[in-house]
């Protein structure tokens, strides 16, 4: 595995110890072009109906609108630093492969983005993004045309132009180094949360919650505070239509791999899945395309094994409830992948303290078409009526 051993080289030598200033350039970089930090904002209309202090980690700021530029930038810096000439990567909802056409844009690298044919009809928007930024967006046809399909394409583009290419995977997960080093871009996020929530309130939270899918938001969001016993972590996945796994059609309503999944290896990470009892992957379901992955990270796995991270989830309705609340209450119009973690706040907010930080991963500006054709196939309690512009928008 010679392209492991040298990326994993130059993730001691850049990104641990610091090397020609590695760090320093990707932290000026982060903040000058990324916009960070991001606020830690109170919540004041959500905190009076839940009767706790809410603390929103306002990453949907983030240049891009999501947290995905912390890895995008810091991977596309590294391939720099490695003297990489391309860059390939995958993407789901799209926010990945957006936030990695910017950065390579940004540090003039070429670039191209594996998406599912699925995800490619479902994002839309994020595919015009990437485009308008240089980046060459590759369908993939196989399978379910989804996440897990796009990550196997990008893998064997990359086993065959690893000499000029990096591929700059979205997630924690994949063979070490890359669980470690997507954690490591990401935990600006925890870093900066945990110092501003000292400032503002002068204690730690009693519960910290986010989205998880693969899992670079939760671990992200989680690092800086996994020491913090008293600390509470709730990893919010997507329980999708149900919990069950339907072996016969290969099918799993949910994608909800740390709640129900059993320990199998996927693209080259021993960690939780959603798999028959042959061992074969099944296909996973999400209302939010980022989510929507039948594997997790290996490092959350072990800590929910741990019983440090708390695996939560709820299913489709309760995330687009999440999703009209948030923008309601607040303001603020979150990805569906994020109104995860506000269903489940919703639910469960007299089980967690009196001090709760929820990570706004995501803008939701990407989900509007999919979140309006989602909200009209339902009854939901909080949602707007559409109905009078039917026939005339």
């Amino acid at each position: 595995m010679p392209a492991i051993r040298e990326l994993e080289d130059a993730y001691e030598r850049y990104v641990l110890n610091n090397e020609d200033g590695f760090v320093d350039e990707f932290r000026r970089r982060i903040e000058d072009f990324g916009g960070r930090p991001t606020p830690l904002q109170y919540a004041e209309n959500l905190s009076a109906r839940y009767d706790t202090d809410v603390y929103l980690k306002r990453e949907d700021l983030l240049h891009g609108g999501a947290h995905k530029l912390n890895n995008a930038l810091g991977q596309v810096l590294l391939a720099k630093y490695m003297g990489k000439e391309r860059i390939i990567a995958e993407t789901g909802a799209g926010q990945h492969g957006t936030a990695t056409a910017m950065a390579a844009a940004h540090l003039d690298m070429p670039c191209e983005i594996y998406m599912g044919e699925r995800d490619i009809t479902r994002q839309r928007p994020n595919v015009f993004r990437m485009k308008l930024n240089g980046a060459e967006v590759v369908p993939v046809t196989t399978g379910r045309g989804t996440l897990k399909e796009a990550i196997s394409e990008t893998m064997r583009d990359w086993a065959t132009t690893v000499e000029e290419t990096h591929y700059v995977i979205g997630s924690i997960v994949g063979p070490h180094p890359f669980p470690t080093m997507v954690r490591d871009f990401h935990a600006l996020i925890s870093e900066e949360a945990r110092a501003q929530l000292h400032e503002r309130a002068g204690q730690l939270p009693d519960a910290v919650l986010a989205c998880a899918g693969g899992g670079s938001n939760t671990m992200g969001t989680f690092h800086h505070f996994v020491d913090d016993e008293d600390v509470g972590l709730y990893a919010v996945e997507a329980g999708g239509s149900s919990l069950a796994v339907d072996e016969e059609e290969g099918v799993a309503p949910n994608s909800a791999s740390l709640s129900t999944g059993t320990e199998g290896v996927l693209h080259g990470a021993r960690t939780k899945l959603l798999q028959d009892g042959d061992g074969q992957i099944v296909e996973s379901h999400s209302v939010s395309s980022g989510l929507d992955y039948a594997g997790v990270g290996p490092e959350l796995a072990h800590l929910v094994d741990e019983g440090r991270v708390q695996p939560v989830n709820v299913d489709d309705d309760a995330a687009l409830e999440g999703f009209h609340r948030l923008s309601q209450r607040e303001g603020i119009i979150p990805a569906l992948e994020t109104a995860h973690a506000f269903g489940y706040l919703e639910e469960h907010h007299d089980d967690l303290g009196d001090v709760v930080v929820v990570n706004v991963s995501g803008r939701g500006d990407k989900d509007l078409a999919a979140a309006l054709e989602e909200t009209e196939q339902r009854d939901l309690s909080n949602a707007p009526d559409m109905g009078e512009f039917s026939g005339g928008m």
